[in-house]
């Protein structure tokens, strides 16, 4: 149930997003299509991100995190190209702020939507 309710909450988060950013910048069909869009940045991010992130740890750790950002976004811009006109991003820049907004909003809803409370 908590895995149904973190997809819903990350296409929520990436439907708000690209509903705050300019349309020429990310645009997406409508909510199931962002939350069809959450899963396949989950699920590349989990799959070709980790092995990135593994070649390029070195340089990651040199770069306090920043590479592992850059990752990131490459895999929003991936996403991007697998869906199609369903969600498209630009340019490599709005996608940085396309990410950066989708975290805060995640931040916001796993604030408001947190987990289970503590005893």
């Amino acid at each position: 149930m908590r895995f149904i309710i973190d997809v819903l909450l990350t296409g929520l988060a990436i439907f708000l997003g690209a509903y705050m950013l300019p349309d020429s910048a990310v645009q997406v069909a409508g909510f199931g299509w962002a939350v069809l869009a959450g899963l396949v940045i989950a699920l590349v991010n989990a799959t070709i991100g980790t092995v990135l992130r593994l070649f390029t740890l070195p340089l990651n750790i040199l770069t306090l995190g920043l590479v592992s950002f850059i990752i990131t976004v490459l895999m929003v811009q991936l996403t991007s190209y697998l869906m199609g006109s369903k969600f498209e991003v630009s340019n490599f820049w709005w996608a940085a702020v396309f990410a950066l907004v989708v975290a805060l909003i995640q931040l916001l809803l796993g604030g408001i939507f947190g987990g289970r409370p503590r005893d």
